[in-house]
Protein backbone atom coordinates (compact mmCIF):
# COMPACT_ATOMS: atom_id res chain seq x y z
CA UNK A 1 0.00 0.00 0.00
CA UNK A 2 1.31 3.44 -0.87
CA UNK A 3 0.53 6.13 1.74
CA UNK A 4 -0.92 9.77 0.81
CA UNK A 5 -0.22 11.75 3.67
CA UNK A 6 2.69 12.70 5.89
CA UNK A 7 0.56 13.11 9.26
CA UNK A 8 -2.89 12.04 10.87
CA UNK A 9 -4.72 14.00 13.68
CA UNK A 10 -7.52 12.22 15.01
CA UNK A 11 -9.70 14.26 17.87
CA UNK A 12 -12.03 12.08 19.64
CA UNK A 13 -14.52 12.32 22.42
CA UNK A 14 -15.27 9.78 24.61
CA UNK A 15 -17.16 8.28 28.02
CA UNK A 16 -16.39 4.68 27.94
CA UNK A 17 -13.73 4.10 25.65
CA UNK A 18 -15.47 3.11 22.32
CA UNK A 19 -14.31 6.44 20.41
CA UNK A 20 -11.12 5.96 21.55
CA UNK A 21 -10.39 2.53 20.56
CA UNK A 22 -11.69 3.55 17.63
CA UNK A 23 -8.87 6.92 17.00
CA UNK A 24 -6.50 4.17 18.39
CA UNK A 25 -6.91 1.46 15.85
CA UNK A 26 -6.70 4.34 12.49
CA UNK A 27 -4.01 5.49 14.48
CA UNK A 28 -1.81 2.22 14.58
CA UNK A 29 -2.66 1.77 10.67
CA UNK A 30 -1.56 4.97 9.59
CA UNK A 31 2.07 4.15 12.22
CA UNK A 32 2.17 0.87 9.86
CA UNK A 33 2.06 2.73 6.90
CA UNK A 34 4.70 5.23 7.99
CA UNK A 35 2.44 8.01 8.87
CA UNK A 36 3.00 9.81 11.78
CA UNK A 37 0.09 10.06 13.84
CA UNK A 38 -1.45 11.87 16.99
CA UNK A 39 -4.97 11.06 18.95
CA UNK A 40 -6.18 14.28 20.87
CA UNK A 41 -9.21 14.15 23.62
CA UNK A 42 -11.30 16.56 22.58
CA UNK A 43 -12.22 17.13 26.17
CA UNK A 44 -8.76 17.94 26.87
CA UNK A 45 -7.99 20.65 24.48
CA UNK A 46 -9.54 23.99 23.49
CA UNK A 47 -10.53 24.53 19.77
CA UNK A 48 -8.69 27.78 19.68
CA UNK A 49 -5.05 26.51 20.70
CA UNK A 50 -5.32 25.08 16.90
CA UNK A 51 -3.46 25.19 14.20
CA UNK A 52 -5.00 25.01 10.60
CA UNK A 53 -3.68 21.43 8.82
CA UNK A 54 -2.24 22.12 5.97
CA UNK A 55 -2.32 19.62 2.99
CA UNK A 56 -0.66 16.39 3.10
CA UNK A 57 -2.62 16.10 6.58
CA UNK A 58 -5.50 13.87 7.30
CA UNK A 59 -7.79 15.07 10.35
CA UNK A 60 -10.01 12.48 11.53
CA UNK A 61 -13.16 13.02 14.06
CA UNK A 62 -14.41 9.89 16.31
CA UNK A 63 -17.06 10.43 18.32
CA UNK A 64 -20.06 9.12 20.08
CA UNK A 65 -23.66 9.08 18.61
CA UNK A 66 -26.14 10.93 21.41
CA UNK A 67 -29.56 11.42 20.28
CA UNK A 68 -28.90 10.90 16.79
CA UNK A 69 -26.39 13.35 16.99
CA UNK A 70 -22.70 14.19 18.38
CA UNK A 71 -22.30 15.18 21.43
CA UNK A 72 -22.15 19.03 21.92
CA UNK A 73 -18.88 18.77 22.88
CA UNK A 74 -18.19 17.30 19.17
CA UNK A 75 -20.42 19.57 17.45
CA UNK A 76 -19.22 22.65 18.87
CA UNK A 77 -15.45 21.30 18.26
CA UNK A 78 -16.31 20.52 14.71
CA UNK A 79 -18.12 24.26 14.62
CA UNK A 80 -15.27 25.96 15.80
CA UNK A 81 -11.98 24.12 14.44
CA UNK A 82 -10.19 26.02 11.88
CA UNK A 83 -10.16 25.94 8.41
CA UNK A 84 -7.88 24.81 6.05
CA UNK A 85 -6.24 25.35 2.92
CA UNK A 86 -5.87 21.57 1.27
CA UNK A 87 -6.36 19.25 4.17
CA UNK A 88 -8.60 16.01 4.42
CA UNK A 89 -10.75 14.74 6.83
CA UNK A 90 -12.95 12.17 8.04
CA UNK A 91 -15.96 11.91 10.46
CA UNK A 92 -16.43 8.20 12.38
CA UNK A 93 -19.39 7.69 14.59
CA UNK A 94 -19.97 5.07 17.27
CA UNK A 95 -23.45 3.74 17.73
CA UNK A 96 -25.53 0.64 19.23
CA UNK A 97 -24.30 -2.17 18.03
CA UNK A 98 -25.96 -5.71 19.25
CA UNK A 99 -24.84 -9.05 18.70
CA UNK A 100 -27.73 -11.37 17.52
CA UNK A 101 -25.40 -15.11 16.78
CA UNK A 102 -22.76 -14.26 15.00
CA UNK A 103 -23.85 -11.16 13.60
CA UNK A 104 -23.88 -7.85 14.69
CA UNK A 105 -26.86 -5.57 14.07
CA UNK A 106 -26.53 -2.32 13.29
CA UNK A 107 -27.58 1.05 15.43
CA UNK A 108 -28.30 4.52 13.83
CA UNK A 109 -26.71 7.73 12.93
CA UNK A 110 -29.07 10.18 12.70
CA UNK A 111 -27.86 13.79 10.77
CA UNK A 112 -24.01 14.06 12.34
CA UNK A 113 -22.59 12.95 9.48
CA UNK A 114 -24.21 15.00 6.93
CA UNK A 115 -24.28 17.81 9.29
CA UNK A 116 -20.26 17.47 10.06
CA UNK A 117 -19.46 17.47 6.19
CA UNK A 118 -21.46 20.48 5.52
CA UNK A 119 -19.05 22.34 8.27
CA UNK A 120 -16.09 21.02 7.34
CA UNK A 121 -16.31 21.60 3.54
CA UNK A 122 -17.34 24.82 3.97
CA UNK A 123 -14.50 25.21 6.18
CA UNK A 124 -12.12 24.11 2.81
CA UNK A 125 -11.60 20.28 3.99
CA UNK A 126 -12.02 17.39 1.59
CA UNK A 127 -14.39 14.85 2.87
CA UNK A 128 -12.21 11.10 2.56
CA UNK A 129 -14.64 9.65 4.53
CA UNK A 130 -18.13 8.77 6.53
CA UNK A 131 -18.50 6.06 8.86
CA UNK A 132 -19.91 4.55 11.29
CA UNK A 133 -18.93 1.80 13.87
CA UNK A 134 -21.12 -0.54 15.59
CA UNK A 135 -20.05 -0.53 19.25
CA UNK A 136 -22.07 -1.96 22.14
CA UNK A 137 -24.02 0.42 23.21
CA UNK A 138 -23.01 1.73 26.92
CA UNK A 139 -26.38 3.34 27.52
CA UNK A 140 -26.95 1.68 30.38
CA UNK A 141 -29.57 4.00 31.46
CA UNK A 142 -31.91 2.03 29.38
CA UNK A 143 -30.87 -1.55 28.93
CA UNK A 144 -28.31 -3.96 30.78
CA UNK A 145 -25.03 -3.36 30.18
CA UNK A 146 -23.56 -5.87 27.57
CA UNK A 147 -21.22 -8.71 28.72
CA UNK A 148 -18.01 -9.58 28.20
CA UNK A 149 -18.75 -12.41 25.37
CA UNK A 150 -20.75 -9.69 23.65
CA UNK A 151 -18.60 -6.97 23.87
CA UNK A 152 -15.46 -8.68 22.73
CA UNK A 153 -17.58 -10.54 20.03
CA UNK A 154 -18.52 -6.79 18.72
CA UNK A 155 -15.59 -5.15 18.91
CA UNK A 156 -13.71 -8.60 17.28
CA UNK A 157 -15.83 -7.75 14.02
CA UNK A 158 -15.67 -3.81 14.47
CA UNK A 159 -11.53 -3.30 14.59
CA UNK A 160 -11.25 -5.88 11.11
CA UNK A 161 -13.97 -2.88 9.90
CA UNK A 162 -12.14 0.29 10.99
CA UNK A 163 -8.75 -0.97 9.65
CA UNK A 164 -10.04 -1.64 6.32
CA UNK A 165 -11.74 2.13 6.24
CA UNK A 166 -8.36 3.37 7.64
CA UNK A 167 -6.13 1.50 5.41
CA UNK A 168 -8.59 2.98 2.35
CA UNK A 169 -9.10 6.37 3.12
CA UNK A 170 -4.90 6.88 4.17
CA UNK A 171 -3.88 5.50 0.47
CA UNK A 172 -5.88 7.75 -1.19
CA UNK A 173 -9.55 6.49 -1.80
CA UNK A 174 -12.61 7.38 -0.83
CA UNK A 175 -15.45 5.79 2.09
CA UNK A 176 -18.93 6.57 2.67
CA UNK A 177 -20.54 4.01 4.06
CA UNK A 178 -22.44 6.47 6.14
CA UNK A 179 -24.66 7.59 3.00
CA UNK A 180 -26.35 4.12 2.53
CA UNK A 181 -28.37 4.79 5.82
CA UNK A 182 -29.56 8.47 4.21
CA UNK A 183 -32.69 7.00 4.05
CA UNK A 184 -33.47 5.52 7.72
CA UNK A 185 -30.93 8.42 9.26
CA UNK A 186 -33.18 10.87 7.52
CA UNK A 187 -36.57 9.76 8.69
CA UNK A 188 -35.45 10.24 12.13
CA UNK A 189 -33.90 13.62 12.06
CA UNK A 190 -36.99 15.06 14.01
CA UNK A 191 -35.87 12.26 17.35
CA UNK A 192 -32.40 14.44 16.48
CA UNK A 193 -34.04 17.49 16.59
CA UNK A 194 -35.79 17.26 20.01
CA UNK A 195 -32.68 15.90 21.36
CA UNK A 196 -30.62 18.71 20.32
CA UNK A 197 -33.38 21.04 22.01
CA UNK A 198 -34.68 19.56 25.16
CA UNK A 199 -33.71 16.08 25.41
CA UNK A 200 -29.71 16.37 26.07
CA UNK A 201 -31.00 19.12 28.98
CA UNK A 202 -33.67 16.15 30.36
CA UNK A 203 -30.89 13.31 30.42
CA UNK A 204 -28.75 15.67 32.28
CA UNK A 205 -31.08 15.36 35.22
CA UNK A 206 -31.17 11.75 35.23
CA UNK A 207 -28.63 10.67 37.80
CA UNK A 208 -28.24 10.52 41.32
CA UNK A 209 -26.01 9.21 43.79
CA UNK A 210 -27.12 6.66 46.48
CA UNK A 211 -25.74 6.04 49.80
CA UNK A 212 -23.04 3.77 48.61
CA UNK A 213 -21.51 6.88 47.67
CA UNK A 214 -18.19 7.27 49.70
CA UNK A 215 -17.22 11.02 48.20
CA UNK A 216 -14.18 9.56 46.08
CA UNK A 217 -14.51 12.20 43.55
CA UNK A 218 -13.91 10.37 40.75
CA UNK A 219 -16.82 11.45 39.00
CA UNK A 220 -16.43 14.76 39.72
CA UNK A 221 -12.28 14.72 38.74
CA UNK A 222 -13.00 12.51 35.35
CA UNK A 223 -16.15 14.19 33.99
CA UNK A 224 -14.77 14.90 30.79
CA UNK A 225 -17.17 17.85 30.35
CA UNK A 226 -16.70 19.15 34.33
CA UNK A 227 -20.57 18.37 34.50
CA UNK A 228 -20.78 16.96 38.01
CA UNK A 229 -20.85 19.30 41.01
CA UNK A 230 -21.18 18.56 44.63
CA UNK A 231 -24.42 20.32 46.15
CA UNK A 232 -25.93 19.60 49.80
CA UNK A 233 -23.20 17.51 49.80
CA UNK A 234 -24.08 15.50 47.65
CA UNK A 235 -22.92 15.10 43.47
CA UNK A 236 -25.51 16.91 41.49
CA UNK A 237 -25.46 16.68 37.53
CA UNK A 238 -25.61 20.34 35.73
CA UNK A 239 -27.06 20.79 32.56
CA UNK A 240 -23.84 20.65 30.94
CA UNK A 241 -23.81 16.68 31.11
CA UNK A 242 -23.62 15.04 27.65
CA UNK A 243 -24.92 11.38 29.35
CA UNK A 244 -21.73 9.98 28.29
CA UNK A 245 -22.04 7.04 31.01
CA UNK A 246 -18.56 7.53 31.86
CA UNK A 247 -19.69 8.77 35.20
CA UNK A 248 -21.81 5.80 36.21
CA UNK A 249 -19.49 3.14 34.46
CA UNK A 250 -16.02 4.29 36.45
CA UNK A 251 -17.61 4.64 39.72
CA UNK A 252 -16.22 2.02 42.05
CA UNK A 253 -18.93 1.34 44.38
CA UNK A 254 -21.85 1.84 41.75
CA UNK A 255 -23.38 4.54 43.29
CA UNK A 256 -24.80 5.98 39.95
CA UNK A 257 -27.84 5.75 39.42
CA UNK A 258 -30.90 6.78 36.84
CA UNK A 259 -33.89 7.42 39.30
CA UNK A 260 -36.39 5.09 37.08
CA UNK A 261 -39.28 5.00 39.37
CA UNK A 262 -38.91 8.63 39.98
CA UNK A 263 -39.43 9.50 36.48
CA UNK A 264 -42.06 7.15 35.56
CA UNK A 265 -44.01 8.95 38.66
CA UNK A 266 -43.28 12.07 37.23
CA UNK A 267 -44.35 12.15 33.42
CA UNK A 268 -47.49 9.65 34.89
CA UNK A 269 -48.46 12.37 37.31
CA UNK A 270 -47.77 15.32 35.01
CA UNK A 271 -49.77 13.83 31.95
CA UNK A 272 -53.03 13.40 34.39
CA UNK A 273 -52.49 17.31 35.22
CA UNK A 274 -51.90 18.45 31.73
CA UNK A 275 -54.52 16.45 30.24
CA UNK A 276 -56.61 17.17 32.97
CA UNK A 277 -56.40 20.64 32.55
CA UNK A 278 -56.64 20.48 29.04
CA UNK A 279 -60.13 18.53 29.06
CA UNK A 280 -61.39 21.57 31.03
CA UNK A 281 -60.72 24.21 29.08
CA UNK A 282 -62.04 22.43 25.88
CA UNK A 283 -65.37 21.46 27.65
CA UNK A 284 -65.29 25.28 29.94
CA UNK A 285 -64.69 27.31 27.20
CA UNK A 286 -64.34 27.76 23.15
CA UNK A 287 -60.57 28.60 23.82
CA UNK A 288 -58.76 25.55 22.30
CA UNK A 289 -61.99 23.98 20.62
CA UNK A 290 -60.35 24.02 17.27
CA UNK A 291 -57.50 22.03 17.88
CA UNK A 292 -57.75 18.53 18.66
CA UNK A 293 -54.40 18.93 20.57
CA UNK A 294 -54.15 14.97 21.61
CA UNK A 295 -52.55 14.57 18.45
CA UNK A 296 -51.16 17.77 17.75
CA UNK A 297 -47.54 17.21 18.19
CA UNK A 298 -46.59 21.24 18.14
CA UNK A 299 -48.29 21.60 20.93
CA UNK A 300 -47.20 18.44 22.83
CA UNK A 301 -43.74 20.16 22.72
CA UNK A 302 -44.53 23.55 23.35
CA UNK A 303 -46.29 21.80 26.43
CA UNK A 304 -43.11 20.11 27.37
CA UNK A 305 -40.67 22.77 26.77
CA UNK A 306 -42.61 25.56 28.57
CA UNK A 307 -44.17 23.59 31.27
CA UNK A 308 -42.54 20.13 31.66
CA UNK A 309 -38.94 20.73 31.26
CA UNK A 310 -38.84 23.47 33.51
CA UNK A 311 -41.08 22.02 36.32
CA UNK A 312 -38.82 18.83 36.07
CA UNK A 313 -35.67 20.27 36.67
CA UNK A 314 -37.41 22.07 39.70
CA UNK A 315 -38.33 18.76 40.90
CA UNK A 316 -34.99 17.51 40.36
CA UNK A 317 -33.44 20.02 42.41
CA UNK A 318 -36.13 19.20 45.68
CA UNK A 319 -35.44 15.36 45.22
CA UNK A 320 -31.64 15.99 45.30
CA UNK A 321 -32.27 17.72 48.39
CA UNK A 322 -34.69 15.15 49.56
CA UNK A 323 -32.50 12.31 49.26
CA UNK A 324 -30.65 12.86 52.17
CA UNK A 325 -33.24 11.54 54.39
CA UNK A 326 -32.95 7.48 54.60
CA UNK A 327 -36.20 6.62 53.44
CA UNK A 328 -36.32 9.02 50.35
CA UNK A 329 -33.14 7.78 49.60
CA UNK A 330 -33.88 3.90 49.72
CA UNK A 331 -37.58 4.55 47.92
CA UNK A 332 -35.48 6.18 45.05
CA UNK A 333 -32.65 3.56 44.88
CA UNK A 334 -34.89 0.53 44.65
CA UNK A 335 -36.91 1.62 42.15
CA UNK A 336 -33.85 2.08 40.20
CA UNK A 337 -33.25 -0.33 36.95
CA UNK A 338 -29.46 0.34 36.95
CA UNK A 339 -28.97 -0.47 41.00
CA UNK A 340 -30.28 -4.24 40.17
CA UNK A 341 -27.06 -6.88 40.38
CA UNK A 342 -27.16 -8.21 36.36
CA UNK A 343 -27.65 -4.79 35.16
CA UNK A 344 -24.23 -3.99 35.44
CA UNK A 345 -21.70 -1.54 34.21
CA UNK A 346 -20.30 -0.77 30.73
CA UNK A 347 -16.32 -0.59 30.05
CA UNK A 348 -14.68 -0.69 26.94
CA UNK A 349 -12.63 -3.78 26.80
CA UNK A 350 -8.96 -3.22 27.15
CA UNK A 351 -7.42 -5.84 25.61
CA UNK A 352 -8.41 -4.59 21.95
Amino acid sequence: MNKKYNQLIVYYFSGTGNAKHCAFWICETAERLGIKAEMIDISKIQSGDLISPSAGTMVGFCSPTHGFHFPEITRKFIRRFPSTDGADAFVLNTRAGVRLFKIVLPGLSGVLHYISAVILLFKGYRIAGLFPVDLPSNWISLHPAIGPAGTEFIYSKQKIRVTRFAERILTGRKVYRAMYDVLQDTMISPVAIGYLLLGRLFLSKSYFASRDCTKCMRCVRECPVRAITVVDRRMFWTSKCESCMHCMNVCPEKAIETPHGFLFAFFYLFSIIISASIAYLVTNSGTFSYLSWMNNAFIKFMIFSVIVLPFYFMTYRIIHYLIRFRAIERIMTLTSLTHLKFWGRYKAPEKF
